[in-house]
């Protein structure tokens, strides 16, 4: 699963990347700090399964703190996207390659209004044409790849028969796009994909969108919601568009990981409060008072709720844990494993992706806190812990 960081130049994704990752990412505010995408892990937080059995997991990939695991997944960080970067402004076409391989959007959007698009400073910036902006150009890359063969396997799939699905799911496939995708959207739409040459262009923009937001959903984190006119723009945004979107400050809880990591203080990423550890400053103490009465307004920093939203809210993702009879492997280790699996997963799938061999000799599986057996038809539930017996 690989999750993109979106944004105009300066809204804090660097920030944002380097508080969910803990990553070495250069953090500026002038425009394209970043050139390259920066590639790292964040983390979804799930409750342990251990705990229900007295124990804490050891997890070979991730990380636990108190009664939460924390499962790892693929974050990138990309260059801010400007107007016309559809069209190559901005090296907008190279960043906007970078993003074809994401299975969804976190759109890191500067709530302060502070700084104008091109990341200047500004007296009242209207935050609401980033997202315009981000969602314009994002939809004008999706439309640029659909006309580029549109009026050959448009007239092919008319005078063949063939599928129109299958046609644009090959167009779109470098961008993670199927033909069930396709024929979502085409149902959706109500765009007859029996005649799709006598589409006039509207139409072809109207699919390009849906095709879009199906395969590229988006969470807006409204980033420097600390700032004066923060959560006054977090409500406008929040009332002007149907994307989820949540409250974020994701340079205290940079800080805050960085306190912990550092033993000052113990923090658990997505709550509301931290507790002090170690010896501070007046400048630490301040900035952590400071940190404190906002995570109190917000209910938390809201990057943690953020990386948990796209994966398990948008993506529908689920946490299941390879779990034998004694919960450890053969050194010791409890629950040393825990994969997110796509939504319909079911048993079967799950043994495949533990390993071939297990998937072709699947015989049941079993839950090991009700002991009760599933077939491999049966559909995995978030947090189930199962036992793969195979022939």
């Amino acid at each position: 699963m690989l999750i993109g960081l979106v944004g105009r130049p300066s809204a804090g994704k660097s920030t944002f990347f380097k508080a969910a990752t803990l990553a070495d990412a250069e953090i500026a505010n002038y425009p394209f700090t970043t050139i390259k995408p920066n590639h790292a892990m964040a983390y979804v937080r799930i409750k342990d399964l251990a705990v229900d059995f007295g124990k804490h997991s050891n997890p070979r990939e991730g990380y636990v703190k108190k009664d939460f695991r924390f499962v790892p997944f693929e974050l990138m960080d990309v260059a801010g996207l400007v107007e016309g970067a559809s069209e190559g402004k901005g090296l907008g076409n190279e960043f906007l390659n970078d993003l074809a391989g994401a299975d969804a959007f976190i759109h890191v959007v500067d709530m302060s209004g502070e700084l104008d698009s091109e990341g200047k400073p500004a007296d009242e910036y209207d935050v609401s044409k980033d997202v315009k902006m981000i969602e314009k150009e994002l939809d004008l890359w999706y439309l640029g790849i659909l006309n580029k063969g549109w009026e050959k396997f448009a007239r092919a799939a008319e005078m063949q028969k063939s599928k129109l699905s299958a046609a644009v799911a090959k167009q779109f496939s470098g961008l993670k796009v199927t033909e069930d995708d396709v024929k979502s959207v085409l149902l959706k739409t109500g765009l007859n994909p029996d005649k799709p040459t006598s589409w006039n262009p509207e139409e072809v923009k109207k699919f390009s969108i849906a095709l879009r937001k199906m395969t590229k959903p988006m969470i807006i984190a409204a980033n420097k919601i600390d700032r004066p006119r923060g959560k006054e723009n977090f409500e406008k945004v929040k009332e002007e568009f149907d994307y989820p979107i949540v409250p974020c400050y994701a340079e205290g809880e940079l800080a805050l990981r960085e306190a912990d990591k550092a033993g000052l203080i113990e923090y658990i990423p997505g709550k509301d409060k931290f507790e002090i550890k170690g010896e501070l400053s007046d400048n630490q103490k301040k900035a952590l008072d400071n940190i404190s009465n906002i995570m109190k307004d917000f209910s938390g920093t809201g990057i943690q709720e953020v990386l948990n939203s796209v994966v398990f809210d948008l993506l529908k993702y689920i946490a299941v844990y390879p779990a034998g009879a004694k919960l450890s492997d053969s050194k010791g280790n409890v629950l040393p494993d825990c994969y997110l699996m796509p939504p319909g997963s079911t048993a079967l799938d799950f043994a495949f992706r533990l390993h071939s061999d297990i998937g072709k000799a699947f015989v049941k599986a079993v839950h090991v806190k009700t002991k009760q057996a599933v077939g491999k038809d049966y559909v995995l539930k978030m947090g189930d812990g199962l036992e793969i017996l195979t022939r």
